[in-house]
């Protein structure tokens, strides 16, 4: 009952504290937004969308007649088929199409890390590609693709079986907090043995045969492109990030729920999923088979319920200012779930064509749906013409003819008539030639609104063939034009977006160093360091021609290089090693080989071999020589030195020994006459001082002689 008492605690805020807003009022709140926007969406866009899904797979336009063509024109299809290969090579072409701008020299470091790890997250740990094609689609189809990144709380659990594990190892398993031990046997290794001094008997060691479970809570970024309908936002919002509201509705089982954190009891008690979604044009047309979607299974855990995952400012603490906040509802009464602060809502969108002042725009099939439906039309007439042409109406006198001869379509087949002359065809000429024109023009107006023609999708060899260079670029440099328009569009919305919630979640939740491989090395990522409010740069390859032109451009940059680091040397104010090294990762990564390290070491990791050594000359063997035997005869008479020093040594010792042997026999004798006791250990320690002053001396003479 954690919602209950939650919301009896928000209720005595509420009394306590008037400004507070207590759930009934948030509720409410909530839940108006939330009708209000399914209104805007299921009854304002999504039967648009649904229309452009239908051109787009080319159904039929639900006027045909039987008996005639139904054929159907796949304009739509074609012109978002020839755009999506290009707009996928510009932002997967390589690993550095986004990388994060540092703020200032500090952050110098971290922003390449950041850059590397957030290229990571998104095609390594989910499936970027992927997920980034199916956006790109709906953009193009549906007028708008929604990309969601959000931080997954989530645990690994894994058991492993263990036999023959001895006490210490079993300690060990059991010291691990992450580890739950379950110990299936233990078996004694050997007898009992009596201790001899105590006669107690001491018990043999034990194996045990256990199974681990191991629970690691493991939290990433998930990535995932949303189903256009399950996306809701308010009518009057420009954009995610200045829209007032937005969510995510979708159904979900009581299991999920569960699985999701929430409590059992409070979630069973949710109503049931009513027919909003399972009424919703945009679904049912991407996948009919939902329309009668009936489920046969009688289980609690499964029975499905309307779960929205709504961002909303609201002015929930009463200070005069809303503030975004993430509140889930559950069942169609819109029960609050959850009630949390954030910082911004977790969705990135996509348009080709956007509208100014307006959150939808245009997609490329909004532009070609016209053109789509009159050119069918055209062909459905032709074909039409061409069949009367082809199997002409026949007129008959009624009675005089056999009806069922007549209406027997067979080649070859006989009619029988009562006389010559009774059935006759009636010649209907063709007239399709004449609608070729109107075909052709259709294409033109397809091609001044797409860019897209035969010519710049490598269709009509033929016109290439007979036109210049000049012209052959120009054609298909206007198909690229408006490519690279939609490409700097997705790079400055979307794109862009979605990398800064990449970094916003991992520099929020990751809460660990995390290692991953990047280039065949193991880097550890630690996101806790970095600055979150490094701006995001999108570096996608636009204006600079196809592949071929660009690959020709990097050969003459790497011979330009090369020829200046020969002329002015390696180190010289124009270029070095490190940026010929990244002319020949590029070349190789425009080739389609994303992986450059295998090609390529990095510079800045190279260490030279040391020199061999050079062969000496006879002038340098005679120095050699020279100082090889210089060195020998300071070697002897350091030796000589060392000798006299322990000479001196030795003697200072014999005359101290004879000294102190005298002061011995003198101190008995005055103590003997004067009954006087001496300082012995004074004489000696007077002694031992100038002991060591004739050592210094004589260290001294010693090292005089080895500078002479």
């Amino acid at each position: 009952m954690d919602y209950e008492l939650n919301e009896m605690a928000s209720e005595l805020e509420a009394e306590l504290n008037p400004d507070v807003m207590g759930d009934t009022e948030l509720q409410g709140i909530v839940g108006s937004e939330i009708d209000d926007a399914i209104d805007y969406i299921d009854n304002w866009v999504s039967p648009i969308r649904a229309t452009a899904t239908q051109y787009y797979r080319g159904e039929p336009f639900g006027d045909e007649e039987d008996g005639r063509s139904q054929v159907v024109s796949m304009d739509v299809r074609d012109t978002v088929q020839a755009i999506i290969p290009s707009l996928m090579r510009v932002f997967h072409g390589s690993d550095r199409t986004v990388e994060y701008v540092p703020q200032n020299a500090e952050d110098v470091p971290a922003a390449k890390q950041a850059t590397e790890y957030a290229n990571y997250i998104i095609n390594r740990d989910n499936r970027g590609f992927l997920e980034m094609h199916s956006a790109f689609m709906d953009a193009l189809v549906r007028k708008v693709g929604i990309l969601k990144c959000y931080w997954e709380d989530k645990t690994d659990f894994e058991t492993i079986e263990y036999t023959g594990v001895d006490d210490n190892a079993l300690a060990a398993l059991m010291s691990d907090p992450d580890a739950e031990v379950d110990i299936d046997a233990s078996t004694p290794v050997g007898e009992p043995q009596i201790d001899p001094t105590t006669g107690q008997f001491i018990m043999p060691p034990m194996v045990h045969d256990l199974r681990v479970t191991y629970t690691r809570p493991d939290g990433r970024v998930k990535l995932e492109a949303l189903p256009p309908e399950e996306f809701l936002i308010s009518r009057e919002a420009k954009s995610v990030e200045d829209a007032d509201y937005c969510a995510h509705r979708r159904i979900v089982t009581v299991s999920e729920l569960v699985a999701m954190g929430y409590d059992y009891d409070d979630v069973y008690k949710l109503s049931s999923s009513s027919d909003e979604m399972d009424t919703n044009v945009e679904r049912n047309t991407r996948n009919p088979a939902l329309i009668n979607e009936m489920s046969s299974r009688n289980d609690p855990a499964m029975r499905k319920v309307l779960y929205v995952e709504n961002y909303i400012r609201v002015d929930y603490d009463g200070d005069g200012i809303a503030e975004l906040r993430k509140i889930c509802t559950g069942g169609d009464g819109n029960k609050i779930l959850n009630n949390e602060p954030c910082s911004m809502a977790p969705f990135a969108t996509l348009c080709p064509d956007p509208e100014p002042h307006d959150f939808f725009g245009m997609s490329v099939a909004d532009t070609v749906m016209d053109i789509q439906r009159i050119k069918s039309v055209v062909m459905r007439n032709s074909l039409d013409s061409l069949s009367l042409s082809i199997h002409p109406r026949i007129a008959v006198v009624e009675g005089m003819v056999n009806m069922d001869d007549a209406m027997n379509t067979e080649m070859g087949s006989i009619v029988r008539q009562r006389a010559v002359g009774q059935i006759q065809q009636l010649t209907v000429p063709f007239v399709g030639q004449q609608a070729f024109p109107v075909l052709q023009y259709m294409d033109e107006v397809k091609e001044a609104r797409t860019g897209i023609s035969k010519a710049s999708m490598g269709l009509d060899a033929g016109a290439l063939q007979s036109s210049t260079a000049t012209a052959v670029a120009a054609t298909v440099s206007a198909a690229q034009q408006h490519i690279e328009m939609i490409a700097r569009v997705f790079a400055e919305t979307g794109v862009k977006r979605l990398y800064e919630l990449v970094l916003y979640n991992i520099t929020t939740h990751q809460d660990k160093a995390r290692m991953i491989r990047l280039n065949n090395d193991f880097v550890e990522m630690d996101p806790r360091v970095w600055n979150a409010s490094m701006d995001v740069s999108v570096n996608v390859a636009l204006g600079r021609g196809s592949d071929t032109e660009r690959m020709m451009m990097l050969r003459q940059i790497g011979e330009m290089q090369k020829e200046a680091m020969s002329t002015m040397g390696p180190q010289n104010p124009l270029t070095d090693i490190s940026k010929l090294s990244n002319t020949l990762k590029e070349m190789t990564s425009l080739s389609g080989f994303k992986d450059t390290s295998q090609f390529w070491s990095d510079p800045a990791k190279f260490q030279p071999p040391p020199e061999p050594p050079k062969e000496p000359t006879i002038e340098e063997q005679l120095v050699q020589v020279q100082i090889q035997s210089i060195q020998a005869d300071m070697q002897k008479k350091a030796a000589e030195l060392q000798l006299k020093r322990e000479q001196m040594i030795m003697e200072d010792d014999r005359k101290r020994d004879e000294l102190e042997a005298d002061i011995r026999i003198k101190a008995e004798e005055l103590k003997a006459k004067y009954g006087t006791q001496l300082d012995v250990a004074q004489i000696k320690a007077d002694m031992a001082i100038n002991r060591e002053v004739m050592k210094a001396q004589a260290d001294i003479i010693t090292e005089a002689a080895r500078e002479d």
